[in-house]
């Protein structure tokens, strides 16, 4: 079929779920966070995570039988096992219809001794018999890679449209890798995708694999963006990485809190506990690999004393924030027990002892959907 390009600053093709977007004729890349909170990011690993891609859509509608993208990947890869999959979701009219995958782009080994840089070289994906007809494209990019694209093409006949403004309530969502979703399917099917999808919400995803520590910079994100209803999932990279102790917990999340209610005071706002991981329901973090595909926990037997902190304490310190401050009157505010989306029964849907599967992670997006919770 004959193919024509599509010059990726046209302006009938927009981005989703993104807070910054660079865009030429020739390249598109999208980042989850502001341009201005990368002079105050506090390591390479978050300025990785943010650049991943994770519920950002490329929407436009056409009638286009075929459509192509030529696309330059950064994935991650631990060192001796597979590289992580790159996977593009493609929706038209609301329903998917295909997926397609890179492998040919930089790898990122992750290794004992640091990580290392594998360049690679840019590749092609193809969708086609999409059928005749004006349809509304949704394409999601990968979830686990930094994503350059390149270039877009269509059938040489077709027409190009902005997508209609979606209608649907903005729901920001900040957390963990949990939320970040590597081990979804797909982009569509981390839990905070299937969850959007199931309640009709606009997503935009700030789920930051190991990097969720209540950083101010993604405070001030939240509070200034253009955001109808947030939800954090926070505590798990906090009690992993035993980034914070008891003191400093419960004030840290009230700050962060204060933060959003400076620019959204009537938002309503909802706090999700750490899910199940029994690495580290009675015991202190920090986890630590004890082989390439799984975690285990640190022997710390003083750990109570100086102030280190269980999942099981988290949870008590969160529920408590959240109820203090709705006494002292944000009624907007809501917690969620992280055990009722992925509890101890669900544990045989977690391999490495830390995150979801795919069946996981999808079982988590629908029972948040069944929750209701519409902001």
């Amino acid at each position: 079929m004959t193919m024509k390009s599509v010059a990726l600053d046209h302006p009938a093709l927009s981005i989703r779920g993104a807070m910054h977007v660079v865009r030429t004729p020739s390249s598109l890349k999208a980042w989850r966070l502001p341009a201005w909170t990368w002079a105050q990011s506090p390591d390479p690993s978050v300025d990785l995570m943010v650049g991943m891609t994770s519920g950002v859509r490329l929407c436009f509608t056409t009638d286009a039988e075929a459509l192509c993208l030529n696309v330059l990947e950064t994935g991650i890869q631990l060192a001796g096992t597979p590289r992580r999959p790159v996977t593009f979701d493609l929706y038209l009219d609301g329903v998917q219809c295909g997926s397609a995958a890179a492998s040919s782009g930089h790898t990122i080994v992750v290794n004992p001794k640091g990580p290392s840089f594998v360049p690679g070289t840019a590749s092609e994906i193809s969708f086609d018999a999409l059928g005749t007809g004006l349809k509304a494209i949704e394409l999601w990019l990968p979830q686990s890679a930094q994503l350059e694209v390149l270039g877009l093409s269509v059938s040489s006949e077709a027409e190009i449209h902005p997508s209609p403004e979606p209608t649907g309530l903005r729901w920001a969502h900040y957390g963990s890798s949990i939320s970040h979703g590597m081990e979804a399917k797909g982009p569509s099917w981390t839990w905070p995708a299937v969850a959007a999808r199931a309640l009709g919400h606009e997503l935009m995803n700030i789920g930051l694999a190991g990097q969720c520590h209540l950083d101010g910079f993604v405070a001030r994100s939240l509070r200034d963006g253009p955001f109808d209803a947030i939800s954090l999932e926070v505590g798990i990279n906090i009690i992993g990485a035993d980034t914070m102790r008891r003191r400093v917990f419960a004030s840290a999340l009230h700050s962060f809190l204060d933060t959003i209610r400076e620019g959204k005071p009537d938002v309503p706002l909802l706090v999700i506990s750490p899910i199940f991981c029994p690495l580290l329901e009675t015991r202190t973090g920090p986890l630590m690999r004890d082989s390439l595909a799984s975690y285990g926990s640190t022997e710390r037997p003083h750990s109570a004393m100086d102030g280190a902190l269980t999942l099981q304490e988290s949870r008590a310190i969160i529920a408590d924030v959240v109820a203090r401050r709705r006494n002292a009157g944000d009624v907007n505010l809501s917690y969620l027990d992280g055990l009722a989306l992925f509890g101890a029964a669900d544990e045989s849907d977690l391999p490495d002892h830390l995150h979801p599967n795919a069946a996981g992670q999808e079982r988590m997006g629908h029972r948040f959907a069944a929750l209701g919770w519409t902001g």
